[in-house]
Parts: structure tokens; sequence; C-alpha cells
């Protein structure tokens, strides 16, 4: 089971990457393969053609995350919300590809400074995810405070965030492994 963890902010002073450190470090503390896909790191033109249209010829760093995505058996898709939806940065890099998400979970993880933990992004995010193949499961893990409720490292003592993950988790991991046993038995239809 391979899990990719995608953060979409490039933003300056960016407090969700406490989120994505903290899921990460969660995944690693339960022994489940990830990789963590930021979209700082791996920038990618403002969408001309996906993936698929290049046939065979495309720039690095889209075969790069091509082959993340590839190989991962779902996604934990960590954003922000920015005037009521997603990142800019973080939907570019989602267009980018379509096939790669088929049949494989998507567990959204969300996040604001104030009060309401992004769960408006997380509607936007829902949309977008139905849509490209990779179905939101039902519980989100949306998170408030950001940046009072963890620290640099992506730590928090705030037992209420931890069940919630777990419970996010759970669930996710679920979809994950029913997901993977169906494509490996049956493939893609």
């Amino acid at each position: 089971m391979k899990i990719a963890v995608i953060y979409g902010s490039v933003r300056e002073k960016r407090q969700g990457i406490r989120v994505a450190k903290y899921i990460v470090n969660q995944l690693n503390d339960r022994g489940i393969e990830n990789v963590f896909v930021d979209v700082r790191e791996h920038q990618l033109p403002f969408l001309n053609k996906m993936y698929k249209e290049y046939k065979g010829d495309a720039p690095n760093e889209i075969e790069r995350v091509h082959q993340i995505f590839e190989s991962a058996d779902g996604f934990i898709i960590v954003s922000g919300e920015y005037n009521h939806g997603l990142p800019p940065a973080l939907k570019n890099l989602l267009d980018h590809y379509q096939s790669e998400y088929h049949f494989k979970p998507s567990g959204l993880a969300t996040y604001s400074a104030g009060m309401f933990g992004g769960v408006r992004a997380a509607m936007h995010l829902r949309a977008v995810t139905s849509e490209l193949g990779m179905p939101s499961v039902p519980t989100t893990f949306p998170v408030p405070s950001v940046g009072k409720n963890f620290d640099e490292d992506g730590a928090t003592e705030n037992e209420h965030i931890n069940k919630g993950f777990d419970r996010f988790l759970i669930e996710f991991m679920w979809y994950a492994e029913a997901l993977k046993t169906k494509r490996e038995t049956d493939g893609k239809p």
C-alpha cells in the first residue's frame, strides 16, 4: 500500500505544511508507505496539455509526478482554503493527470487559520476529485487554527486532532485497501 500525500500551497509563509508533516509522520509511525508531493517542489507549468497528451514525450517534472501518482494506491490531499476554494497551484497539479487517479480513493485534509478548518475548500475538492476518478472518502480531516495547533515539525498536543485523524485514516485505508484489491482482481473497467 502506497499513499501519495499531496500538499497544495506555494505561499511564502505556509502554515499548512505543518498539517502535511503531521500526516506524513502519522503514516510513517503506522508503517504505511507514502510519498510526499509538495507543489512547491514539483512546479508544473500552467496546464497546456495533460500528461496523456504528451504521448510519451512529457517534460521531466510532469513525467516524475506521473510516476509517483501511477504507483500510488490512494491520495491524501492537504489543502488550505483560498477564497472558499482550493489553491490554484494545487488545482493545476491535479489537472495535469487523470488515469493515474482512477479507482483510487482520495482523503481530504483541509486547514485554515480560523475555526472552520477549510471545509469550504473540501466541498470544492470533492467535486474535483470525483471528476478526476478518485472519489473522496466520506470523512474529512478539517484542521482549524493551523498555526496554533501544530508546531513547525507537524506535532500537536491537541487530542481532538489526533482522534479526528485516527477516524479519518481508518476510513481512508479501508477504501484504499478495498479498491486496490478490486483493481488487482478485476482490473480497471
